[in-house]
């Protein structure tokens, strides 16, 4: 939904921030996320203190005894002047504000302001700047919401981030995340949590999926993903409903502060004002939560191991996967009829040691597994080219049929460029997963069919789609031996006579 001038102004803050000497796109953003905040933070209080003197009501700004430090004073300053006060004073103030209610400050205490010049300060100040008046005439132009361009704004950021971090961690295509929240569904009302949240997209997906439900079908548009969307929520009429969907229903640990910091601002700036984000191992003994959420989303970390003192003992599994050990804190995460869309690495789908089985048994006999969607190998390129599936399960009941889906597009390439590219199996895999039918869906030579959990559980719990797909094999009819000696003999007397004339020609 971006306009190509804000495209192109947030490529050239990249290029300053590049040649400023901050090279790491991680690093940058979070340099980044810190100025927006300053800016966000003025232009919330100077609406709010409007909106209080509009309705006649008493109002005190964040800002009281510090005004100084909001965007609109430092701004102005000459160059030196606004990196000292910036470095010394405002990011202070943003570090120790006190309001509840500004809860990207709670994540601040670790944070070091690192913009080293302060050409590099003028410039990223001026470029925002520019991006937000290009956003706000944008949306008097338009119609968008300022919500929409700004968080999209924010997206575009993080986007740039192409390099896979420690601990497996790296973010999830959008389109992915996109398709996955469709499969799972969330409703209005329903607690939804990702215990490996990173920089928020599944929560954000869950957010936009449920505006998409009560947004009027003329409000409606179809993405470049071929996933239909409505951020406007016009059918969401009583204040309460924005309250709990603001403020109650999204929630997300992580172990990495950066991430949390991300993922707040992240959330913030697509209008969810209160996220409830915070700084925890979620697979470590200090975390308590159980049987709480309705709706679990996650691409938890898969490359490394925990500790295995610091494993909680309500994890059952005897393993320090941590592949396994996340989908095992998600089912204890839900409620009884909870339901849960998380990728994994094919691995756990067959693996052979006893955790791999143990997991899959509870899969299948303690939930209602319901689909299995096999990713494309260079989905998460050029993170890296690991093959995953998405499981798609119920906590409670037990499994009678198992979708599979195996997919071979998303609408990108799948080498490192990810180019957009016409093939896109998302909308095809959203349809078939809504008219699914295990009396129909039988043919295992097509992308999508059933298996039943019996078959499962004679091939001793193997959920790997390769156990089951089917190849249909075209018969070709092939020449006889002796009638393809006869055509080589004659292609190569034909050579030979034709070398035999070039050879005449050049003496």
């Amino acid at each position: 939904m971006l306009t190509p001038a804000i495209r192109s102004k947030v490529d050239q803050l990249w290029d300053k921030f590049w040649s400023g000497g901050i090279a790491n796109p991680l690093t940058a953003i979070e340099q980044i996320s810190y100025l927006l905040f300053m800016r966000r933070l003025d232009a919330l209080d100077q609406k709010q203190k409007e909106d209080a003197e509009w309705l006649g009501k008493p109002y005190t700004s964040v800002f009281e005894g510090n005004d100084e430090c909001r965007w609109s004073r430092f701004r102005h300053l000459p160059a030196e002047e606004m990196l000292a006060h910036v470095r010394d004073r405002a990011f202070r103030f943003i570090k120790e504000l006190k309001d509840g209610g500004q809860v990207f400050t709670q994540y601040m205490q670790d944070a070091v302001f690192i913009i080293p010049k302060a050409s590099l300060l003028v410039e990223a100040v001026g470029i925002i700047d520019e991006i937000y008046a290009e956003i706000e005439r944008e949306r008097q132009e338009a119609g968008q919401t300022f919500h929409d361009t700004q968080g999209d704004l924010y997206e575009y950021l993080l986007s740039e981030i192409s390099t896979a971090g420690k601990n497996g961690q790296f973010r999830t295509p959008r389109h992915i995340i996109q398709m996955i929240v469709s499969l799972v569904d969330p409703k209005l009302g329903e607690l939804v949590c990702d215990p490996a949240c990173g920089t928020g997209g599944f929560l954000l997906g869950a957010y936009q999926h449920v505006l998409t439900q009560h947004t009027s079908r003329e409000h409606c548009f179809v993405g470049e993903d071929g996933i239909e969307r409505g951020l406007v929520g016009d059918k969401l009429t009583d204040e309460r409903q924005w309250q709990v969907l603001k403020e109650k229903t999204f929630h997300g640990y992580d172990f990495d502060t950066t991430m949390v910091r991300i993922g707040l601002m992240n959330l913030l700036l697509h209008g969810i004002a209160h996220p409830n984000l915070g700084y925890m191992d979620t697979l470590s003994k200090r975390f308590d939560e159980q049987g709480r959420y309705d709706v679990a989303l996650a691409n938890p970390p898969f490359k490394g191991s925990i500790d295995k003192g610091d494993i909680n003992e309500e994890l059952r599994l005897k393993t320090t996967k941590t592949e396994l050990l996340f989908v095992n804190r998600i089912f204890n995460l839900l409620r009884i009829g909870g339901r849960a869309g998380v990728i994994v690495p094919d691995g756990v789908l067959f693996g052979s040691s006893n955790a791999h089985r143990q997991l899959r048994h509870v899969l299948v006999e303690e939930c209602e597994l319901q689909g299995i969607v096999k990713l494309p190998a260079g989905v998460f390129k050029p993170y890296a080219g690991v093959s995953t599936a998405v499981l798609i399960f119920v906590k409670g009941g037990k499994t009678e049929h198992v979708w599979y889906y195996d997919m071979q597009a998303d609408g990108y390439s799948l080498d490192d460029k990810r180019e957009k590219v016409a093939e896109n199996d998302i909308p095809d895999v959203i349809a078939r997963w809504k008219g699914r039918d295990a009396g129909k869906d039988t043919d295992r030579t097509t992308k999508a069919f059933f298996v039943a959990a019996g078959e499962i559980r004679e091939n001793k719990y193997d959920l790997s789609i390769n156990r089951y797909k089917e190849v249909a094999y075209a018969e070709v009819a092939y020449d006889e031996p002796a009638v393809i000696l006869d055509h080589l003999e004659q292609l190569e007397r034909e050579i030979t006579n034709d070398l035999a004339e070039l050879r005449k020609s050049i003496a």
